[in-house]
């Protein structure tokens, strides 16, 4: 059984981590020995007993702090980037509470004598090998589990959206090591198959199958129809203590991070979590919007001179052009472009979009369209808050009213300010692409928000998200 596995190699986890920290600690001693050896001969040689006397000591308090960050957590369930942000918040603690020691010792004739910018090479040494460690850890697992090893085996009970949805991610990520036996179902007849996983039995049959023990894990992915039997097949694999997880089936209706809200015991899951609606959010993005939008006109303002410069020099007409969007909580504003159309009618442009080779577009237009110079007048937009620098794009009132009926939730997107760039522009979908798609990404934007993803978007703006492929 999987589990038991889990079990030996969590003692083998630590005993490895143990030795890591030694090694760590002992390059950092390495570090301070030879730094002192080469730049400060005069200071005397330093003593290898007082310093590793102390790994008595810091052995045991780093192997505690990453059980409390839960470092040993099964690799199938903590990403990379969460684990490396636990292996930080561990040692960062660590090295807090050394630093208080050898601060509180620093008259003891004995402990007094370890310096502190040992303590900041450990640090620092140990957050890397940490790292190194894990990492390879890992990739040794995803091999053995992509050739058929160290695998967890799963009952899922339940034909459903979610069950077909866990089947396609679990057959795309072998290296994972889940291996689905079946599925037991009420309204499917026993045979039915859906890429390669079969249903053998009934709800009735999970009792017996958990008295065989062979089950590492049990998914619950009963369709939305079928939650009256929820209470008492959890019942039934509480029993047997077999892990149980709920994979619901109303995952399109709620984000895959709900919002979750305790209210005196009672669980209440908020439809739609937007980050952005935290009043200090916010205020964080909004002031990152102002620096950014006064930098942008700054760094952009000879190529904004040039360009309306050519513009009035080669086209008749305006060199600015404001066009109705919808912005935050659906209220229109006027978004400004340079202009890169012939002059026409306001009912014409309403409700067109740009096509290939369309003759409105004028030599110069067509260039800064490519390019997005044409964009830069909404730095202006920015700096007076109807848009931010990152966010959904906005569209025009004709193509909202239309898309809110086609597409569903399609209105989110107003529940933050639109943006110059975004998610979905830095991932292609931009211009004449898949709408569907673009709210996709813009509600997993919305829905999954920080101040590191915005600065994220806004390198893989620069690097990737200039040139438009699509404008015409």
């Amino acid at each position: 059984m999987i589990k038991d596995n889990q079990k030996k190699f969590n003692r083998f986890h630590v005993l490895l981590d143990a030795l890591v920290i030694i090694i760590s600690y002992t390059l950092a001693w390495t570090i301070m020995y030879w730094e002192n050896r080469i730049l400060r001969p005069h200071w005397g040689i330093l003593k290898a007993e007082v310093y590793f006397t102390a790994l008595v000591i810091v052995v045991p308090l780093y192997l505690f702090l990453y059980m409390a960050f839960h470092l040993y957590a099964p690799k199938r369930v903590q990403g990379r980037r969460m684990e490396l942000a636990n292996i930080c918040k561990a040692n960062t603690i660590g090295f807090l509470i050394l630093t208080m020691v050898l601060f509180a010792l620093r008259k003891n004739p004995y402990w007094g004598n370890i310096s502190g910018k040992m303590v900041l090479y450990f640090f620092l040494v140990n957050v890397i090998m940490e790292g190194v460690e894990r990492n390879a850890i890992r990739l040794v697992l995803r091999s053995m589990r992509s050739k058929g090893y160290n695998q967890k085996h799963i009952l899922l009970i339940g034909y459903s959206r979610a069950a077909e949805a866990y089947i396609d991610r679990v057959n795309a990520n072998p290296e994972w090591g889940y291996q689905i036996k079946g599925i037991l179902d009420d309204n499917k007849e026993w045979g039915y198959e859906y890429k390669g996983i079969r249903v053998f039995g009934k709800n009735s049959d999970l009792k017996e199958i958990l008295n065989l023990n062979e089950l590492d894990e049990i998914a619950i992915t009963l369709s939305i129809k079928e939650y009256e039997h929820l209470e008492e097949i959890v019942a039934a694999c509480e029993k047997s203590g077999v892990h149980t997880k709920f994979i619901p089936d109303y995952n399109n209706m709620i984000p895959s991070i709900p919002l979750m809200e305790d209210l005196q015991g009672l669980p209440v899951i908020h439809i739609r979590r937007v980050p952005l609606t935290d009043p200090l959010n916010r205020a964080v993005k909004r002031a990152v919007d102002i620096v950014g939008s006064v930098v942008g006109l700054i760094v952009f303002s000879p190529v904004m001179l040039l360009t309306a410069l050519i513009i009035k020099l080669t086209s008749p007409g305006p060199v600015f052009y404001s066009q109705e969007r919808i912005g935050l909580h659906n209220r229109p504003f006027k978004m400004y472009k340079f202009r890169s159309m012939e002059v026409q009618a306001p009912d014409a442009e309403k409700s067109q979009w740009t096509t290939p080779r369309d003759p409105r577009v004028t030599p110069i237009g067509r260039f800064i369209r490519k390019t997005s110079i044409d964009e830069t007048p909404q730095f202006f937009n920015v700096l007076i808050g109807d848009m931010s620098i990152v966010g959904p794009r906005p569209e025009r009132p004709f193509f909202v009213e239309r898309f809110k009926e086609e597409i569903p939730r399609y209105m989110i997107k107003h529940q933050v300010r639109p943006g110059l760039t975004g998610w979905a522009q830095v991932n292609g979908y931009r211009g004449d692409t898949s709408i569907t798609k673009r709210i996709e990404h813009d509600l997993y934007y919305i829905e999954n928000w920080t101040l590191g993803f915005d600065i994220k978007i806004m390198f893989l703006t620069v690097f990737k998200g200039l040139i438009n492929k699509n404008a015409y």
